[in-house]
């Protein structure tokens, strides 16, 4: 195959070389460039609407970043033979090859119980096959088979390319800028320490401020109280067309998406042969298009609650919430199953679609992960950031807080 290009311009960082062929290769793959038609943050532009990025932007992002990483770490003396550089580019170019439509939002809603990591993995095993074994090392680095550990730690952990890009490029097109992080900095305070980068004792504070960002644009973000409602609304309108297909009904939806609400896929199936084709390949032609188009003919349908889920989630009617500390009592949610029963004339068979609860978990850090942050001292040793920062808010970032809402039309 034929290198044409080797810089992509990139509004986050500039211009982004593609340093080998075989990355550039492998991004004309179809299965990667099928990510030009993922959203990076599902629903969220209901909210931002500069929040239209996609994970082929993100991808190339962090595979930037992970080209100056390994040239930081190579500097202090990291040894990579040039297959090794090649299997962490590999592995964080293709991280999130597995997402489907709008990414997170309907992480378990086409694969019961199969994570978008393993659906990664499973791509990245065709990609291999349709170029001849090249990605061997990039797909154990991304299993974490590879015996030098730290470079699935640049690709999987709590201080790794991935977060570092999604929080610099999603704050980029929300325009929230407290998730902004100097990722350059942090990059460059990389150290090789066993299987774990460290962070050099200078570059401390640009940890904790990536941090407190994380948490910030949890609750700014991706827990957006309106980001939650049009989210679980678009759940509500898979689940409620998958029932009306599973009853023997005719419901408009392209061949891929039929094929997902007519069927339950668990991670035995992902190989079996449906009318010639297995899960995986109808899930390679999936993506947001099919959902949208689908919901836009559903708007029309006899079905009164998918018309209306529909119609509401096109035209930005969008129920209500409320977000607790406390748990929501069930005295709450029958209230406001009265409510919309009588105030909006809904039948009392239908109230669960239309007013339903659920809870939001935000932990910025872990301290019993087996990928702490660790910073080197000046004396040589290791000490984890919760320990070795100045600020008490650190240590607090590592409990999770957890939000209680309810839903209601």
């Amino acid at each position: 195959m034929q290198n044409k290009l080797k810089v992509i311009n990139d509004p986050v960082y500039g211009f982004i070389n593609i340093e080998n062929e075989l990355v550039f290769d492998i991004m004309e793959h179809p299965l990667f460039q099928r990510m030009r038609r993922i959203k990076q943050l599902g629903l969220s532009s209901y909210v931002y609407p500069g929040a239209m990025h996609t994970r082929f932007q993100h991808s190339l992002g962090a595979t930037f970043l992970m080209q100056n990483a390994l040239n930081v770490l190579e500097s202090k003396g990291l040894e990579l033979n040039a297959d090794e550089r090649d299997g962490a580019l590999i592995a964080i170019l293709l991280h999130d090859l597995g997402h489907g439509p709008f990414s997170h939002t309907l992480e378990h809603t086409f694969f019961n119980g199969v994570s978008h990591e393993t659906l990664s993995e499973e791509f990245m095993k065709i990609i291999n096959n349709d170029m001849n074994g090249k990605l061997g090392i990039g797909i154990d680095i991304f299993e974490n088979k590879y015996h030098k550990k730290i470079l699935h730690n640049l690709v999987s952990s709590q201080l790794d390319m991935d977060r570092l890009d999604y929080l610099n490029r999603d704050s980029f097109f929300t325009g929230v800028i407290e998730g902004k992080i100097g990722c350059d900095r942090i990059i460059k305070m990389l150290t090789p320490c066993g299987e774990m980068p460290a962070i050099e004792l200078k570059g401390i504070y640009s940890v904790e401020k990536f941090l407190i960002a994380r948490r910030l644009m949890y609750w700014q973000v991706y827990l957006h109280k309106t980001v939650v409602v049009v989210e679980e609304m678009l759940k509500m309108i898979i689940n409620r067309a998958r029932q009306i297909i599973q009853n023997g009904q005719n419901l408009f939806a392209s061949p891929q998406l039929l094929f997902f609400l007519k069927n339950d896929i668990t991670q035995d199936k992902i190989y079996t042969k449906f009318n010639g084709k297995t899960p995986l390949e109808y899930f390679a032609d999936l993506d947001d298009s099919d959902i949208y188009t689908s919901i836009k003919a559903w708007k029309y349908s006899d079905d009164f609650v998918l018309s209306t889920l529909c119609k509401g989630l096109l035209n930005r009617n969008l129920f209500k919430i409320e977000i607790s500390n406390d748990e929501i009592s069930q005295v709450r949610i029958n209230e406001l199953k009265n409510q919309v029963i009588s105030q909006k004339h809904i039948p009392e068979q239908y109230i669960d679609y239309f007013v339903f609860s659920g809870k939001l978990y935000n932990k910025a850090y872990s301290l019993n992960q087996n990928s702490p942050i660790n910073i080197l001292q000046k004396d040589g040793t290791l000490c984890n950031i919760a320990t070795a920062s100045d600020i008490s808010n650190v240590s607090t970032l590592a409990k999770t807080v957890v939000k209680n809402f309810v839903v209601s039309y």
